[in-house]
């Protein structure tokens, strides 16, 4: 039945588990980074392991998610996904480029809360969330506290990774003053007969837009990642880790040393499977100029704002773009 969803199982060498247990520690930021751009430039994904963010906070965060995605589709759409791709968003409203089928999922989407300030300058991707505070109170609550504290923690990885590629620590920061920070919800309904007929994933093959993504999954499994050879490899759940990975903006930004690399999801369980990715994305207006870390000084790919390049990919694969 999943044959058009084969992958293979391997160990993690293919994709490394690293820890950043000591990573504050003197000497070794560099360290880590050097195991992240070996991992990133390889195959653009690797798990972070001892990494302090409770286990608590992300069971909290999982039980949020069930919650709101077990609400009628009424409630949810109370919520409707907008154009700043902010709220619930329905199955069927993905179809990502080059799929044959849109994808099994529904989402929430979040990001950082704008002031007034910020919203005054009409940034791309920069708008007021949208949450489900009448129907499931609770949901807002336990998922931001999770999501600030992985947003601290893609700060730290970056600044691994400025290190790792011969940057000062505080390369990025300048770049993520008021950081796009986007976070979703995943929910994966059961995989059926209808959707292997129809070729349909959960989430069908793609690259990430943004800079660095770090992902929570549930115990079921089904991310897949096509290594450098062309093969689909699993990316099985690792107990209390994130499975992290390159986006399309951080291959650009390095001159393409680090990779952007292909991933999909199929739920084969009979049960939900959810994730939680967040997106720990530059300023709006933050200049994506791959000059920076070109050998030469002149970069491979033409510079861009991180929320220009974010905006044009989402118009192109997320369908309430063309209602």
């Amino acid at each position: 039945m999943y044959e058009y969803a084969s992958a293979k199982t391997v160990d993690f060498s293919e994709i490394p588990v690293i820890s950043v247990a000591n990573i504050s520690r003197p000497g070794q930021l560099h360290n880590c980074g050097e195991a992240i751009v070996k991992a990133a430039g390889n195959v653009g994904f690797f798990y972070i392991v001892d990494h302090g963010i409770s286990p608590q906070l992300r069971a909290d965060a999982f039980a949020a998610a069930a919650e709101f995605f077990s609400l009628d589709a009424d409630n949810k759409a109370s919520i409707a996904v907008n154009q700043h791709q902010r709220g619930w968003m329905a199955q069927g409203l993905t179809r990502l480029e080059g799929s044959v089928a849109s994808d099994a999922k529904e989402v929430f989407f979040w990001g950082r809360e704008p002031d007034d300030a910020l919203l005054a300058r009409n940034l791309r991707m920069v708008a007021p969330n949208q949450w489900p505070d009448n129907v499931c109170p609770a949901f807002r609550a336990n998922l931001l506290p999770y999501y600030e504290q992985v947003m601290e923690l893609g700060t730290l990885l970056l600044s691994a990774i400025a290190c790792g590629l011969g940057k000062p620590a505080d390369f990025f920061e300048q770049y993520y003053q008021h950081s796009l920070g986007r976070g979703q919800v995943v929910c994966y309904p059961p995989s059926v007969i209808d959707d292997a007929e129809a070729l349909r994933f959960g989430a069908a093959e793609h690259t990430d837009f943004g800079v660095l993504t770090i992902l929570s999954q549930d115990h079921l499994g089904g991310l897949q990642v096509q290594n450098r050879s062309g093969e689909w490899i699993e990316a099985p759940p690792l107990e209390n880790s994130f499975v992290c990975n390159i986006g399309d903006l951080l291959e650009r930004w390095t001159n393409g040393q680090l990779v952007s690399t292909l991933h999909r999801v199929i739920n084969r369980s009979s049960q939900t499977r959810f994730s939680i990715p967040v997106f720990h994305d530059p300023d709006s207006d933050a200049v994506v100029d791959s000059a920076a870390f070109a050998q030469t000084g002149k970069g491979e790919f033409q510079p861009i704002e991180a929320g220009e390049y974010i905006a044009s990919k989402n118009k192109k694969n997320f369908l309430h773009y063309n209602t």
